[in-house]
């Protein structure tokens, strides 16, 4: 399988991984994942704007930065990932008619998977969009891991959040990042999930 091919299904993967997460685990209970996330959910709160779309909308001023930043290649991986990550999460909640579990089930689980398809999104050059741009951007600049960067990036977003929802969403939105940032930070780091799908696809 040739590196360009191997890099397509590891971008569609982790966009996949990460839409699933806030698809199905997150988004129903309105727990932001990051950021660009809590903007959507107030987007959705206050003109029912979809939350595919409103994710979508939201990175394209990112990108731009992303552009400047971290490179043209960087920012159509990026473009790419939000796509493919925004398409998931409307398609998911079309069928959605209501949570799976007690938001506290639910969360574990997606921050879980919200954490590790960012992780392979940032380890095949690529972002999740949204804050997740800037916490690359800040943590080349500091050299600090991504995880920590964008988990008080994000921080400041959910207490936006929270004002308008609710507080209950940012004591679930601030475990979410604890598990998202952990998982991805384990993913970025290490070489556990790579060697998995090598040994998958062959590579």
């Amino acid at each position: 399988m040739g590196q360009g091919v191997k890099q397509f299904v590891f971008l569609v993967l982790g966009a996949l991984i990460q839409g699933i997460g806030m698809g199905i685990f997150l988004f129903p209970h309105h727990i932001p994942s990051g950021g660009a996330a809590g903007i959507a959910i107030i987007n959705e709160y206050f003109w029912n704007i979809p939350l595919g779309w409103s994710l979508w909308l939201v990175n394209v001023p990112l990108l731009f930065a992303a552009v400047r930043f971290l490179g043209a290649g960087s920012a159509v991986k990026t473009i790419f990932a939000v796509t493919i990550t925004s398409l998931t999460v409307d398609i998911i909640g079309l069928s959605m008619t209501k949570p799976l579990s007690v938001p506290w089930v639910d969360l574990i689980f997606g921050g879980c998977l919200f954490g590790i398809g960012v992780g392979i999104l940032f380890r095949n050059g690529a972002s999740s969009g949204g804050m997740a741009i800037l916490a690359q951007i800040l943590s080349k600049a500091l050299d600090r891991s991504p995880g920590k960067v964008m988990f008080w990036i994000n921080g400041i977003i959910f207490f936006i959040t929270a004002f308008v929802v609710g507080w209950w969403i940012f004591l679930f939105a601030f475990c979410t990042q604890l598990i998202g940032t952990k998982m991805l930070d384990i993913v970025y780091k290490g070489n556990f999930i790579n060697v998995k799908l090598r040994k998958a696809f062959h590579m």
